[in-house]
């Protein structure tokens, strides 16, 4: 979540040393969600507020250094420069007067043993900033990287995915992701969710069937019954998996009598595993994660919710290694994808991720789903999804499927749901839905035997 760095209180060279520190561990391949957890807890919520911002302004931060310096400086400065412009170059969105942030990062340098002898080169070149900002602004505008702040692989492919909304998408990554949370109807109602809220002061408003979305981020620990389970932090879009899944699926399936049979083949970290158990209560569920240390947080959010499943530190591309025999009704499969539906929440993937990620990514949802479809029973339906807005890893996936699975329907989905709240089927667009991710969502039906 973002957190108004101006209402914390700790020295601002110190937040800006600590944010190029960020920014240069995901300039080296490092996760910004890793990086900050490094951070020392009493500056944490500022420098990820910063760095949040900086990542969001990184392609124009760059291209601004390139016009200051032609070589890069080392690492360290470069990181500490591109944190500043990218802190600055809006000045109605900085978080601080700009002037301030400039003699601050000067300070910063000053004040760190790598940088020190570096601190008149910084100082130069943020004050030809500050005297050529105009000249400069327009002389980046030319650059895409600078203009939407994407690379530039990326943003050719969703221009080419999405050629009459790719604006929205770029232009919704730059925004602070709302904080949504799924009620458990099991527990109690959306308005008796509201009302609580309410009474303790929490403005919210309802989303979808069984969601709200917060007015402003909140930790989980002040959200009333979230211990026990009442409410679980998810986004409006991902709501969506459990209920398509499940929909109609009793009713298709002969023994109606006996409870459903589920896999979720990518559960970690369990968020999706428990919203099918809340809403199949009786439902037979195994949750599959290749890594043993994300099935651990798994079973935490399946003990908070007070639910059961059957968690497995498994590959599950590899049905051989874990699989019982037994087909499934329902399988979800939440593949590994780019998350380029994500960027609000984690504006550091597009920096990470490369042009040669899509299609290795691409090779292994399909992999998944060739390994996973023998496991759905006759009549029994498969919902893949990826939060992504490539076709790579959505339509184009799914019509490759279909062609070398003729015993595959596609049933009515959601395709496409963009962060600007466009889908690929209007019939099916949901604006009550209100601020969601990037989906997609392909719901497969295997043919009764």
């Amino acid at each position: 979540m973002d957190i108004n760095a101006q209402n914390l209180q700790a020295p601002l060279w110190q937040l800006l040393q600590a944010t190029a520190q960020v920014a240069q561990a995901v300039q080296h391949g490092k996760s910004m969600t890793a990086v900050l957890e490094a951070v020392p807890k009493a500056i944490r919520p500022a420098v990820q507020s910063l760095s949040f911002q900086t990542m969001r302004n990184w392609g124009r931060a760059v291209a601004l250094r390139q016009c200051l310096a032609r070589k890069a400086p080392p690492a360290a400065v470069d990181a500490l420069l591109c944190t500043v412009l990218a802190l600055s170059w809006q000045e109605d969105l900085s978080p601080y007067p700009v002037h301030t942030l400039v003699n601050q990062a000067v300070d910063a340098a000053r004040r760190h043993k790598d940088m020190r002898a570096q601190a008149p080169f910084v100082n130069a070149c943020l004050r030809r900033f500050l005297r050529e900002k105009t000249a400069l602004l327009a002389d980046t505008d030319q650059n895409l990287t600078a203009l939407w702040n994407h690379p530039l692989w990326w943003i050719k492919r969703v221009q080419q995915d999405h050629p009459e909304h790719w604006r929205d998408i770029l232009l919704a990554a730059q925004t602070a992701a709302p904080m949504t949370l799924r009620v458990n109807l099991q527990h109690q109602t959306v308005a008796a969710c509201l009302d609580t809220f309410k009474a303790h002061g929490i403005a919210a408003k309802a989303v979808g069937e069984m969601g709200v979305q917060l007015v402003k981020a909140l930790p989980v620990h002040l959200l009333p019954g979230f211990e026990v389970g009442h409410v679980s932090v998810q986004d409006a879009a991902a709501q969506l998996a459990a209920p398509l899944l499940l929909k109609g699926l009793a009713s298709g399936m002969s023994g109606t009598a006996s409870a459903l049979k589920l896999l979720d083949a990518c559960a970690a970290p369990g968020g999706k595993t428990g919203h099918l158990l809340e809403c199949s209560p009786s439902a037979l569920v195994t949750a599959l994660d290749v890594d043993p240390v994300r099935c651990e947080r798994i079973q935490q959010n399946l003990d908070r919710l007070q639910v059961r499943a059957q968690v497995v530190a498994a590959d599950a591309g590899q049905p051989q290694t874990w699989w019982d025999g037994e087909p499934f009704d329902g399988i979800l499969l939440d593949a590994p994808c780019t998350a380029s539906g994500i960027g609000r929440r984690h504006p550091d993937v597009r920096w990470l991720r490369r042009e040669t990620d899509v299609d290795q990514l691409s090779a292994l949802q399909s992999k998944l789903l060739l390994a996973l479809w023998p496991l759905v029973k006759p009549g029994g339906r498969l919902l893949y999804c990826t939060c992504s807005v490539f076709k790579a890893e959505g339509e184009s996936q799914i019509q490759t499927f279909l062609q070398h699975n003729t015993d595959a329907t596609i049933l009515p989905s959601p395709g496409h749901l963009t962060p600007s709240n466009v889908t690929t089927e209007p019939s099916l667009r949901d604006n009550r839905m209100g601020e969601h991710d990037g989906f997609y969502y392909a719901l497969l039906q295997k043919h009764p035997a």
